[in-house]
């Protein structure tokens, strides 16, 4: 795992509504698609919509990079937001519009918005990386 995902999984287990997370791997069912370092997210809906997720995934990195985390370059660092439902896809995608034309980055968003497939948990070292160590990271 990169420094990077341990980075976002602690920053999403602050928000209020998000119930647990996992740093690992996910793939797209779309074709031949490489596994991507990801966190994943559950969350109580009814405390944080799904936009707001999306939202703050893309204040966490640059999401106009394509195939980069921080400095980590290479396909399974790219920007990506994986859904689980049709709704979920059809929000990201509207939060993804919106944010282009808000012209606030100054480049387009190269963030995919795939559907997953396939979830592979980190081992259990890289879990909860920063409360583990203190807040430190050295990966």
């Amino acid at each position: 795992m990169s420094e990077h995902d341990v980075v976002e999984q602690a920053s999403f287990n602050g928000l209020p509504g998000v119930l647990d997370s996992r740093v690992g791997f996910a793939r797209s069912s779309q074709g031949d698609s490489p596994l991507i370092e990801v966190v994943q997210v559950d969350f109580d809906a009814r405390v944080i919509p799904f936009t707001q997720l999306v939202s703050h995934f893309w204040t966490l990195h640059d999401p106009t990079s394509v195939d980069r985390q921080g400095a980590d370059i290479g396909v399974k660092y790219r920007s990506a937001v994986f859904f689980t439902t049709a709704q979920q896809a059809q929000l990201a995608l509207v939060a993804k519009q919106k944010l282009d034309a808000s012209g606030q980055l100054g480049k387009p968003v190269a963030t995919v918005i795939v559907p997953l497939a396939e979830f592979q948990l980190a081992d259990e070292e890289h879990q909860n990386y920063l409360e583990k160590h203190g807040g430190t990271c050295s990966i």
